[in-house]
């Protein structure tokens, strides 16, 4: 007969390797499986150097979340162990965070931290404890379908957590656990105090657990020393409109921040790393209805290629934040990808995420990338640029 973590053994005979933040979810989950009677191992991974941070309020990873763990494990009664993955982060994450700026695009790290130092390393090493799952604090669900375990977003939507686990593989969602799938933040608090935890009243982290100072771009300047140009700020119809100080410090779709005098509102359209240029423009120029996505991760029953130039109707995300849109999705070679939204959609931005949904289900995901080959020009109407992309 099988446990509730759907495992032929019973729970005291069942390892179970918890992924320890030092937060109030993931602790609570390593609470419940405990209570449940299973062989809880908590596992919490230091990052970065934790002392940088320590008495920064609302970041994650830090050397205080490090202590909060053990001692949810020291008052809970079971193992705990922190791993050294300092150069792992730097490399997989960290690196890849200051290189995606520097190519123009914005990145999501916690998605890259949870497909390679996560869900890559961490799995392999509670493998080599013998563990029978990794369960994590996650808000999303592991459904048994017909072709193996689907990945559904939480039931809580105000709290799901699918966009930023659209790359874990088939693979390992066989191994992984999501207890907390079915609760809400404020059913997970309750259980913190239900368990006495000393973390019940913790504040949720906020920032990127490296950048807990919001100052990403002095981050991406101490890794890439010398890399930052500055550049101009040029409008659509070719007019400069101003200079910057680095295209880091711009996203598409923004407005504010441009210093470029006052007139009608106008928005980053596009970043150029070739020529170091922000190109502005109004707001219509935003508007995509076709976005490039490569490093496609597909989890859907049949493979993506399988549907043709047809392609498969599907609902998408491309911003953590933003509703779900109804789009086709047509696979093409090399884990890519054109996605077609049914109503046109403003700063989509690339480094960002494009997650395939088909009702609650996550059907896989990839990043969404810019085809310098698809830019409309910036004209010379004004005496003009001797830059202009071909």
């Amino acid at each position: 007969m099988r446990n509730t973590l759907g495992i032929d053994k019973t729970p005291a005979e069942t390892r179970v390797v918890v992924a320890m933040s030092g937060g109030i979810d993931s602790s609570v989950t390593a609470a419940l499986l405990q209570e449940q009677g299973y062989d809880v191992i908590g596992i919490t991974l230091q990052l970065y150097d934790h002392g940088k941070t320590v008495s920064q309020p609302g970041a994650c990873c830090a050397g205080q979340d490090i202590y909060d763990a053990k001692r949810v494990a020291d008052q809970l009664g079971f193992p705990h162990y922190v791993l050294d993955y300092e150069d792992r982060f730097r490399k997989d994450v960290i690196e890849n965070f200051a290189d995606t700026y520097l190519a123009g695009a914005t990145p999501i790290p916690c998605v890259r931290c949870n497909q390679t130092v996560k869900f890559r390393d961490l799995v392999a090493h509670a493998r080599e404890l013998d563990a029978d799952v990794l369960a994590t604090g996650h808000y999303v669900q592991i459904v048994d379908g017909d072709a193996g375990p689907e990945l559904h977003r939480g039931a809580n939507t105000a709290k799901d957590q699918s966009y930023f686990l659209f790359a874990t593989t088939r693979e390992q969602l066989s191994f992984l656990r999501f207890p907390l799938g079915e609760l809400s933040k404020n059913e997970t608090r309750a259980q913190a105090e239900r368990f006495g935890l000393a973390i019940a009243d913790k504040a949720e982290s906020q920032d990127i657990c490296f950048v807990p100072d919001g100052n990403y771009a002095e981050v991406v300047k101490k890794l890439r020393p010398g890399a930052v140009v500055a550049g101009e700020i040029v409008h659509l119809d070719g007019r400069v409109l101003g200079h910057h100080d680095g295209i880091i410090n711009y996203t598409v779709g923004q407005r504010r921040g441009l210093n470029i005098g006052g007139g009608d509102p106008l928005y980053v359209i596009r970043l150029e790393p070739t020529t170091e240029r922000v190109v502005v423009g109004p707001r219509e120029s935003l508007l995509e209805s076709t976005v490039y996505v490569t490093e496609i991760n597909w989890l859907g029953n049949q493979p993506l290629e399988a549907y043709g130039a047809d392609g498969i109707e599907v609902h998408v995300k491309l911003r953590s934040l933003q509703p779900l849109v109804a789009a086709t999705v047509v696979g093409l070679p090399g884990n890519q990808a054109d996605v077609t939204l049914l109503t046109a959609e403003a700063g989509v931005a690339p480094g960002q995420a494009c997650v395939f949904y088909d009702g609650d289900r996550v059907l896989g995901g990839g990043w969404i990338t810019r085809r310098e080959e698809d830019d409309f020009p910036v004209t010379a109407a004004n005496g003009g640029l001797d830059r202009i992309p071909a």
